[in-house]
């Protein structure tokens, strides 16, 4: 698969979970050495508040959030990372492991979580066998 073709494939994996799933304001896919690899809705240089998910500086933030999830849960003997969770007075924060990758989604405070939840886990899948991970 060229690389090309998997940001398009990335980019429509994205587009569905916001269109399937009520509250979801931005997704991004964020490789383990935070670099950004694909976002939704996609960025705009001119106007980067826009989808502040989709700037650099979010993704290494959420790259490092998981390697430091990883790292507390090994040191605790709990098993591997299944998701970690953030809510904020605006709204939460889920982001999921996706092999060597991870998907972080930005969710409106009414959002239903349990939707959310089951709809990030399934494109997080999604995302780790198109990028062969």
């Amino acid at each position: 698969m060229a690389q090309e073709y998997k940001d398009e494939v990335l980019e429509r994996t994205l587009q569905t979970l916001h269109a399937e799933v009520a509250g979801v304001k931005a997704s991004v896919v964020v490789n383990n050495d935070g670099l950004l690899v694909a976002a939704f809705p996609p960025g705009d240089d001119e106007n980067p508040h826009q989808n502040p998910t989709s700037s650099p500086q979010v993704a290494a933030m959420s790259a490092t959030l998981i390697g430091l999830a990883e790292r507390t849960l090994g040191r605790l003997a709990q098993g591997e990372l299944e998701r970690l969770l953030m809510e904020g007075e605006e709204g939460v924060m889920v982001v999921y492991p996706a092999g060597r990758a991870s998907l972080a989604v930005l969710v409106q405070k009414d959002a239903r979580l349990s939707h959310v939840i089951g709809a990030a886990k399934k494109a997080a899948a999604d995302v780790a066998r198109i990028l062969g991970y």
